[in-house]
């Protein structure tokens, strides 16, 4: 099955072909039909099986296609996380780059002026976690009246957190006539109930995560601090066997910043994100191909579109607050029978997402604190036995705040306004 058989419109067809994706997953080729049709879906999938496309594509293409020349809220994204709803603001920027609608993130934890800001400016596409969405909501700074669409993501982490009693607020101000996209990895009783109430006659699509790692990866994991990451990703990218390396950072912000950091070293490195230019990936992959570039720094969505052999080093500069974001990112090594090695560098606020990876793939990787630049407090960063079960935290993700983002060239704004994208004729 291709993305064509799943009668995408051509913009986003060519979107997905230029993120490197040519083959839906289970999830997508099982959701996105019924989810173009209109009807409610109820999705058991873990990130990682590529749930986020699965809700965002359909989403773009249903609001394409009632979109006027003011941009209305049509469709809202609930997400537990500000990463979460950072990581999803991206993929509606690289899918719909080719449309005319608008979308915006929105998270507590930082000010709220300059979100209320991109609010008002009108946007098609809301992504919020509850707690800032609600406040919002309270002080009328946000009308949900035009809602066609509700997302609602990982609903059992919301579970996990304490958040339910904000979502069901905030699902008491939606309109009743609406599609609803309800997504959970598990599906405890409570938020079956929840399901329940929500959803009418549903498509229901359930897709087992990936948890194994490739046997041929040699995987370790390094302790160090925040300030010393970039230190420590120069001493080891200074060993010899390191021939061709794939550094995964989790935003477009920080991937630029490593490879500045890089550069400035004195190494060859190119970064690969959806912000960069067909061109530009195109000669950062040459590049890594000829082994011109050894090092290619790239975000995750970035990354699924690298098909490159001989990959000899995959790191871990950020940890991925998905579990199963870890065993597709470490999978660029080792592949076709021969070995490789995955290295993550991990600081002590991301020890919680160390844990989750290794609940998920039942192993306890390999410490390996033999490098020049130890935390400063390790019996913080280390602990003896097995992860514990546990929600995960809400950890503060790149994004300072939440951001208003055209998808499409820059152009006037519908109506004649100064800003903005215009839809192609």
């Amino acid at each position: 099955m291709s993305f064509s058989s799943l009668a995408l419109i051509n913009p986003l067809l060519d979107a997905v072909k230029e993120a490197g994706y040519t083959v839906p997953t289970p999830i997508q080729a099982q959701a996105i039909p019924p989810a173009l049709l209109g009807r409610d879906v109820l999705g058991c999938a873990q990130t990682g099986t590529g749930k986020t496309a699965a809700f965002v594509l359909p989403i773009l293409q249903r609001i394409d296609a009632v979109a006027g020349d003011n941009p209305k809220m049509r469709a809202l994204v609930l997400t537990p996380t500000r990463e979460l709803a950072a990581q999803i603001g991206e993929s509606l920027s690289t899918y719909g780059k080719k449309l005319d609608l608008y979308h915006t993130v929105i998270f507590g934890g930082v000010s709220e002026k300059p979100q209320i800001a991109e609010l008002r400016k009108g946007v098609d596409v809301l992504v919020a976690t509850p707690g800032r969405l609600l406040d919002l909501l309270q002080r009328r700074l946000v009308s949900l009246s035009d809602l066609e669409i509700f997302v609602l993501d990982e609903a059992d982490r919301m579970l996990d957190m304490g958040f339910l009693p904000d979502v069901r607020r905030i699902i008491a101000a939606l309109p009743k006539k609406r599609q609803t996209l309800f997504f959970s990895a598990t599906m405890p009783p409570e938020i079956g109930r929840l399901a329940s109430g929500l959803l009418t006659n549903p498509a229901q699509v359930t897709v087992t995560p990936v948890s194994s790692t490739v046997e041929t990866v040699e995987q370790r994991v390094l302790f160090t601090d925040k300030a010393n990451k970039t230190r420590l990703l120069l001493f080891l990218l200074g060993q010899d066997a390191w021939k061709r390396t794939i550094v995964f950072s989790r935003t477009k912000h920080g991937a630029n910043r490593v490879v500045g950091l890089l550069e400035k070293a004195g190494m060859n490195a190119a970064a690969i994100h959806g912000n960069k230019s067909q061109g530009a990936r195109t000669r950062a992959l040459e590049g890594f191909r000829s082994g011109s570039i050894p090092v290619l720094v790239a975000t995750d969505i970035a990354a699924r579109g690298i098909d490159v052999d001989g990959v000899t080093h995959v790191v871990n500069y950020d940890v991925p607050n998905e579990p199963e974001t870890y065993v597709h990112r470490i999978g660029r090594t080792g592949r076709a029978g021969a070995s490789g090695s995955a290295f993550t560098l991990v600081d002590t606020e991301e020890r919680p997402y160390l844990n989750d990876i290794e609940r998920l793939i039942g192993l306890r990787i390999p410490r390996d604190d033999s490098h020049p630049f130890p935390p400063r407090t390790p019996s913080v960063a280390e602990a003896e036995g097995p992860p514990s079960a546990g929600p995960r935290p809400n950890r503060p993700g790149g994004f300072n705040r939440g951001g208003r983002r055209p998808a499409g060239r820059p152009g006037p704004r519908r109506g004649g306004s100064s800003s903005g994208a215009r839809r192609s004729p």
